[in-house]
């Protein structure tokens, strides 16, 4: 008889702000090294609150080597990239975006939210491209609100940008096997989660507070540092999950948080700004492309 492996809380990892584009406080955790693979980059935007004329964005700037997702919660963008195409993202839709071999692009606050202010709070997730496909074609993938999947079930609401929950899937294509889920519970409320044991697992609680149920004792596990069989995550909080095949959430207040899973991708990254790589080499003719202007070719 097979019996799932409920996953555990082996780290947490605190936030700080820092500010990126043109100034916009982002919400990131403190260590984004291999241990997260294959995400490179969890920026909380926001939540600000913006007068007439303040909001600000991300002018041009070009990518290379991996995928951008940008998931808006509140407030008006559009962007734009250097093959001509642009549109816009608005509270619940999606943008996910393959730089590939490399695009050149600017996201900005929408000249409407620009004028009239308000609040904007969202996420910018960076998911590394194996080897393979750092070179493939640029390509956007926009899900609007309208058309993301969502499930309700027993005091808990989950958004699928990524992956399955409750048996509801999404519809976005993605190079290596990604869970992302927007998820928001009542307090009281229990989800398990499937996540396929092969890949890593974490979740970042931005609202609330949640625990990790786990009915085996984690003290074995070589990262675990003590952490007992229920451990909580707040807000601002990163846990990195053990090895598994479910997680059990328990939600302690009224909570919002995202789940994330992908594979350990056991390769070399050579990271420089806007570019992700495999080698030095690479990022160096990345950067010989920009400035010759063949990157987005």
């Amino acid at each position: 008889m097979f019996r799932h492996v409920m996953r555990s809380v082996v780290e947490i990892v605190p936030t700080h702000i820092v500010r990126e584009g043109g100034g916009f406080k982002v919400r990131r955790p403190f260590r984004m090294g291999r241990v997260l693979s294959p995400f490179l980059l969890i920026d909380e935007m926001g939540p600000v609150d913006y007068g007439p004329g303040e909001a600000v964005g991300a002018p041009w700037h070009p990518h290379r080597g991996f995928e951008t997702v940008t998931y808006l919660l509140d407030g008006r963008m559009r962007h734009e990239d250097s093959a001509g195409n642009s549109g816009e993202l608005n509270p619940g839709d999606v943008q996910w975006m393959t730089a590939g071999r490399g695009i050149i692009h600017c996201e900005e606050p929408h000249e409407d939210f620009l004028k009239t202010g308000g609040r904007t709070h969202g996420f910018q997730i960076w998911v590394n491209l194996p080897a393979e496909h750092k070179m493939m074609a640029p390509r956007y993938q926009e899900v609007p609100a309208s058309e993301s999947p969502t499930v309700e079930e027993n005091g808990v609401s989950a958004r699928i940008i990524a992956g399955e929950c409750m048996g509801v899937s999404s519809s976005i294509d993605t190079k290596i096997p990604i869970t992302l889920i927007h998820v928001k519970m009542e307090k009281g409320s229990r989800l398990i989660q499937k996540i396929d044991s092969v890949l890593n697992g974490m979740i970042y609680v931005f609202g609330g507070s949640i625990i990790i149920e786990n009915k085996i004792s984690v003290k074995k596990h070589p990262m675990a540092f003590g952490l007992g069989a229920k451990q909580n995550i707040v807000d601002g909080e990163l846990a990195l999950l053990s090895e598994g095949d479910e997680i059990k959430i328990h939600s302690t207040s009224e909570s919002e948080f995202l789940i994330l899973a992908g594979p350990e991708l056991n390769e070399p990254i050579e990271r420089y700004g806007p570019f992700v790589m495999n080698t030095k080499e690479e990022i160096h003719q990345a950067f010989l492309d920009y400035q010759n202007g063949t990157l987005a070719k």
